[in-house]
């Protein structure tokens, strides 16, 4: 089982991002994919899940209306649209795939997700 993201770098504040998880060795299509994020000397956090199957999705209120996860069936992709960077956005971002049934708002710890990618650095500069 791998799930491999990418699509990371370096923008200025305002700009845009978009990541890609790309989800191999398994049927991923009863599960949730997180997104994460860990900044410098803080923990990891939440950002965003989508429930593969019916693409209903829930977010972290710092990126709410900033940022939009999506996925495509055919490619097996998970995506995170980043928009409206801000510094305080820069991390490694990570994805996850939990199969943990239940709501999305409370599949935001890392404890529910049993596979993850290998992180993707997000700089934003101001």
């Amino acid at each position: 089982v791998q799930l491999q993201a990418s699509g990371g770098g370096s923008v200025q504040a305002g700009g845009s991002l978009r990541l890609s998880c790309a989800a191999s060795g398994r049927t991923f299509s009863s599960y949730v994919m997180g997104w994460f994020r860990q900044a410098p000397g803080k923990e990891r956090e939440f950002v965003a899940a989508i429930r593969w199957r019916g693409g209903s999705t829930h977010y972290a209120d710092s990126v709410k209306g900033r940022f939009t996860t999506s996925r495509d069936n055919a490619e097996n992709t998970v995506y995170l649209q980043m928009d409206s960077l801000k510094p305080e956005d820069t991390a490694v971002y990570y994805c996850a795939g939990s199969p943990t049934t239940g709501p999305l708002a409370t599949l935001t710890t890392r404890s529910f997700y049993d596979y993850w990618g290998q992180g993707t650095l997000v700089t934003v500069s101001s």
